[in-house]
């Protein structure tokens, strides 16, 4: 049986739990605008829990001519850092040279302009020539790799960087439903109807002023179900991942070029293991089903082959993942080149709606900051902006990992360092919450496995809308890399009573 309700009107509707929509929905709720965020299924469960993982301006962007891209991502490289310092890692990457591919003078003008088109920060230091015959680093790659560049950029946790967003934007009164489909729009002259369906099957129509379309590679069926036929320009692409044990033990990453003229990031991932990704390949199919595929395997481990000592092979890798990027379609054949700027499609014939088009990580809260900017005047709403000078991300107030372990280390010194550690970078300052009054690891409750025990899950539960042991291994953590077939029954049998118990 179908239940039905309706609630007040809202300034904005924001479909989609994904960074963008997710950035918007914390920016609109913090100039206090009712705001309601509808996600179909869990928070960055597509692709925005998909990518390299990284916050950078795009080094490679610089080729392709787009400055302004590479200035507006350098830039907020640093604001990010500042709001999330436990999440946001700065990391030196190695670029080793070839002068096959592309010639030293080519990459020192290009890294050049890199650290120019930033703003100077202590926390990103510029780049400078290596010897990878002395450099340490260099001991990973063949032999015949002498020189090379490093440079500076920054790791993160990409779908937890989501879920500070939507957290922050719900203590900021926003109301968040995920696994809830937006299945209806009906628009009016100063409003919009919106039909939303819960995973229980029951009906809320609520009332909204405008509503923003951040569905990302389903921007184009969310404008059919509002009836609408506009062209969006979107095309497609599938980018790919490989997971594989740790292949080396310091913390920089690897840029590898490619003959193709691609490029192939290697990073650290989770302390045990090494991320090799992405690929650019078109795709045309449902953007929910999407896989990598044993050719981007393939394609994958012959590109660090290339460059590493340490062979890789196709059944090394622990994890593959792909998400599919809505990118700006553009005049280039090679999906590689495609844009990665972003655009607003704004159309206020009547009540306004506002599609995101395109985007990258890194540069999600400008993106998000000029559609609120946008939609402000429309209904009547002068509230400035305020993400990028104001308050951190939830967790965010305690500086970066190793400042919040010590702090924790210091109010709970008979739990383990290891374990602390790893609340200190996946929570900040809130894995003292996690924690509570758990004094000792007896306190914690059931240990599930690889330092997960009940009273995180409780917490991801109650406070992070984790409903599922995806949601908690793939997103809200890693752990899937971790547990074995028996521990994650065991979780999901808890998890299914913890979830039923507050249904």
């Amino acid at each position: 049986m179908e239940a039905a309700g309706t609630e007040p009107m809202l300034d904005v509707l924001v479909i989609g739990g994904g960074i963008n929509g997710a950035g918007i929905a914390r920016d609109a709720a913090g100039r206090g605008w009712s705001v309601c965020l509808c996600e179909q299924d869990d928070l960055a469960a597509h692709t925005s829990s998909a990518s390299t993982k990284l916050i950078h301006g795009g080094l490679r962007y610089l080729q392709y001519g787009q400055f302004g891209l590479v200035r507006k991502a350098l830039r907020e490289r640093s604001v990010l850092q500042r709001l999330a310092p436990h999440l946001v890692v700065p990391t030196e990457f190695v670029l080793p040279q070839a002068a096959h591919l592309r010639p030293g003078w080519m990459l020192r003008a290009g890294l050049w302009l890199y650290d120019h088109l930033g703003h100077a920060d202590p926390a990103f230091p510029r780049s400078q020539r290596l010897d990878l015959r002395r450099d340490p680093r260099g001991a990973l790659l063949h032999a015949g790799v002498r020189r090379g560049f490093s440079y500076a950029d920054a790791r993160v946790d990409d779908a937890r960087l989501v879920l500070l967003n939507v957290l922050d934007a719900h203590e900021r009164g926003a109301r968040i439903r995920v696994r809830t489909r937006c299945e209806q729009l009906i628009r009016h002259r100063d409003h919009w109807w919106a039909v939303l369906r819960d995973a229980d099957g029951s009906i809320v129509r609520l009332r909204t002023r405008a509503v923003v379309n951040a569905t990302g590679p389903w921007a184009g069926d969310l404008l059919e179900r509002a009836g609408m036929d506009a062209p969006i320009g979107l095309r497609l692409v599938q980018g790919s991942h490989i997971v594989v044990p740790r292949l080396y033990a310091h913390d920089s990453a690897y840029l590898l070029q490619q003959p193709d003229q691609r490029i192939v990031f290697v990073l650290p991932f989770e302390q045990d293991f090494t991320l090799i990704g992405t690929t650019d390949v078109d795709y045309d199919g449902d953007p929910a089903r999407v896989r990598a595929s044993d050719d981007e395997v393939e394609y994958l481990c012959a590109a660090a082959n290339r460059w590493l000592r340490t062979a890789v092979h196709a059944g090394d890798v622990v994890w593959r993942y792909s998400g599919v990027r809505p990118l700006l379609a553009d005049h280039h054949h090679d999906a590689a080149k495609v844009t990665r700027d972003y655009r607003l499609q704004l159309d206020a014939t009547q009540a306004p709606l506002l599609s995101v088009l395109g985007g990258k990580l890194t540069t999600y809260r400008t993106l998000a900051e000029e559609a609120v900017d946008q939609l402000g005047p429309l209904l009547g709403r002068t509230e400035p902006a305020w993400t990028g000078a104001g308050p951190v991300l939830p967790g965010g107030d305690g500086g970066d990992a190793q400042h919040v372990q010590e702090r924790l280390q210091a109010a709970y010194p008979q739990q383990p360092p290891a374990l602390l550690a790893t609340l200190a970078r996946r929570y900040g300052t809130r894995a003292s919450t996690v924690l509570g009054a758990a004094s000792t690891p007896a306190h914690l409750g059931t240990h599930f496995g690889a330092g997960l025990y009940q009273r995180e899950v409780d917490y991801l539960v109650a406070q992070e809308w984790v409903r599922t042991p995806e949601d908690l291994l793939w997103r809200r953590t890693r752990l899937g890399l971790r547990l074995d077939p028996a521990q994650r029954d065991t979780l999901a049998q808890y998890l299914r009573d913890r979830v039923a118990a507050i249904a």
